[in-house]
């Protein structure tokens, strides 16, 4: 991890093992920007590239949101091809947080509406704040999701909830996210740092070898052309290759705990 990095848009820290992004736009509601997205690949890049890194979480500033949408005033002007770019951009930045090989949790703590609702959404575990708020207002713009909210709600919520949601641009609350498999789990304010930090710490101690293949083969599922069962025998058959398995099994067998390298 390149500690020497500075940021204009987030903040990163690693706290007891974890890396932690914080978006860093409170006066507007940790809105996302160009420049923003840019810095969390850079951030999520140089994580996955650090050994003995636990996981990342993703949170905004203060109380109030998590990422309240993307910056409007910043492509109110653009033109059909800057608006593409921006949009696979984003694409980009989504997919190597999802595709990531280390469990990344968005620690939603406010609002997470449009560009910030798909931000949450490409992370690996959702933990939102009893404030929390997620919503797909797009359409109130003239404008679809550009950021993969039309196919991660889809894939997180099913068809007809997010169809309404996507169409009514209706935000829901915490609560009804947790009900309908937005979020895996809501709680106070004050403990949304040690649920994700519980949650990666039960990852830790996994073999890392295991949890990227996990992560392989569950995304391949959702990936048009794409046999997610084919890619799971392979994954299968590979991680016998590996130290972790030779590891993990002796463990088993002589019935004490496992220490694995990720090799």
């Amino acid at each position: 991890m390149d500690k020497s990095a500075t940021y204009e848009n987030i903040i990163t820290e690693i706290r007891e093992g974890i890396l932690v992004i914080t978006i860093n736009r409170e006066s507007r509601l940790n809105a996302l920007n160009i420049t923003m997205l840019a810095e969390i690949r850079m951030a999520m890049e140089s994580a996955m590239a650090t050994n003995g890194l636990k996981g990342i979480v993703i949170t905004g500033s203060g109380q109030k949101a998590f990422a309240a949408g993307a910056d409007i005033s910043e492509f109110a002007n653009f033109t059909v091809e800057e608006a593409t770019r921006m949009s696979a951009d984003g694409h980009e930045v989504l997919n190597i947080i999802e595709n990531g090989p280390k469990p990344v949790i968005a620690a939603v703590n406010g609002f997470a509406l449009g560009g910030g609702c798909e931000l949450a959404m490409a992370c690996h575990i959702r933990v939102a704040a009893e404030n929390a708020k997620f919503g797909q207002p797009e359409v109130n713009l003239g404008v679809p999701p550009g950021y993969g909210g039309t196919q991660r709600l889809v894939q997180l919520i099913g068809k007809g909830r997010a169809l309404e949601m996507l169409l009514t641009g209706e935000a829901i609350d915490a609560n009804r996210a947790l009900e309908i498999g937005l979020v895996n789990y809501v709680v106070p304010q004050e403990e949304l740092w040690n649920k994700c930090k519980e949650l990666i710490e039960k990852i830790s101690v996994k073999s890392p070898v295991a949890v990227r293949k996990v992560i392989n083969c569950v995304n391949d599922y959702f990936r048009p052309n794409v046999n997610g069962m084919q890619r799971e025998i392979y994954e299968f058959g590979d991680a016998f290759g590996a130290e972790d398995f030779k590891e993990g099994t002796d463990a088993f067998l002589n019935k004490r705990k496992p220490n694995f390298t990720g090799k």
